[in-house]
């Protein structure tokens, strides 16, 4: 036992969005840890590939405990919560809509956050958000983004429903930790990648012309290898004396933009690609922001100067406060992680 973790081995975890890309990580990093008492929670219609292969290779299945349910449930949420001593809630809503990403993050987290302090043992709540939350406009190009920088003010001009839903929870939680106590802390990774996730990250750019617009130019890429997101993750759970405490999730040796297509379009696809300079991208999104309004809404509002800002402005990253208050170190550096990312394209090419 570490007697740094704010926990024994013994007590109850609860993981919601355990067969997640990030969140059957977070479980294979807590067994790691030698937290083997876990409740995994999964929706009905959740395949569970991710966490069995987890469970497998850990021989866990004896003590790791399967719950199927709706965070929308009450009942279900009870039955998730009791007992429980600290929650990794990385359940998160995936809907378009406002109303949707309203319901499954903000309403979703308030019925487990309700059941966790009445028939939990609370110690810590652990909120898994996002670099989706901050806004940037006010901040000059290359300007150091970190904790203390100002969130979006207006997720409805910036058209995104997740970055809504996500300040919507945050803002529940620290309303729960002020008026009712709840010990919590909030985590924001930046961009996770890694197996499992083939995407490229929409802070590289676009492919929605039929072509790739490549838009994030020599920007650095606020990238977290999933390995090394899910440590900061268990840590932001099992260390002591944080609560209250908000933690952004990036890597070391960050990537600017260039750096990762390249190698992407070498390896996995060759995409036609043109680049944008930021200047002409902020351009076209204001007269698509513009045309937008004039035609009251007939042209979606999905470009805009606020999601420019936020996605393909430039900045720069620390995970100084990650390092220094849980003590937490990459496990994977940046060459070990494109290797490892660009790998699983290969070993498709091989069957």
């Amino acid at each position: 036992m570490n007697s740094r973790h704010l926990v024994q081995p013994s007590d109850r975890i609860l993981v919601t969005g355990s067969n997640g890309f990030i969140g059957a990580k977070v479980v294979e990093t807590l067994l790691e840890y030698g937290f083997v008492n876990l409740r995994c929670f999964i929706r009905p219609s959740s395949r569970g590939q991710r966490l069995e292969e987890v469970l497998r290779r850990f021989n866990a299945g004896e003590n790791v405990e399967l719950v199927t349910g709706d965070l929308l449930s009450r009942d279900d949420c009870r039955k998730a919560a009791d007992g429980v001593s600290i929650i990794y809630h990385l359940a998160a809503g995936i809907e378009k809509s406002f109303a949707g990403a309203f319901m499954n993050s903000a309403l979703g987290t308030r019925n487990l956050i309700d059941a966790f302090l009445e028939f939990g043992q609370p110690r810590r709540f652990v909120s898994v958000s996002s670099y989706a939350v901050y806004s940037n406009l006010t901040l000059k190009r290359g300007a150091m983004l970190d904790e203390t920088c100002p969130l979006e003010d207006a997720p409805q001009e910036r058209f995104d429903a997740y970055c809504f839903g996500k300040l919507k929870q945050e803002q529940l939680i620290r309303e729960y930790g002020t008026e009712r106590k709840l010990p919590y802390v909030i985590i924001r990774p930046g961009a996770v990648f890694g197996p499992g996730k083939r995407d490229l990250s929409g802070r590289v750019g676009i492919d929605t012309f039929g072509f790739f617009i490549h838009l994030g130019g020599s920007n650095r890429l606020s990238l977290t290898f999933l390995d090394n997101c899910a440590e900061a993750i268990a840590l932001a759970g099992l260390k002591r004396d944080v609560n209250g405490e908000t933690f952004n999730v990036v890597d070391d040796e960050l990537l600017p933009s260039k750096q990762f297509l390249q190698p992407y379009k070498k390896n996995v696809k060759s995409l036609f690609s043109v680049r944008v300079p930021y200047f002409l991208a902020y351009g076209m999104c204001l007269l698509w922001e513009k045309y937008s309004k004039w035609s009251k809404g007939q042209l979606p509002p999905a470009f805009n100067r606020r999601r420019c800002a936020a996605d393909w402005k430039g900045n720069r990253y620390s995970n100084e406060k990650l390092r220094q208050r849980l003590g937490w170190e990459p496990r994977v550096n940046m060459e070990k992680a494109m290797a490892s990312f660009l790998g699983q394209f290969e070993s498709d090419s091989n069957h």
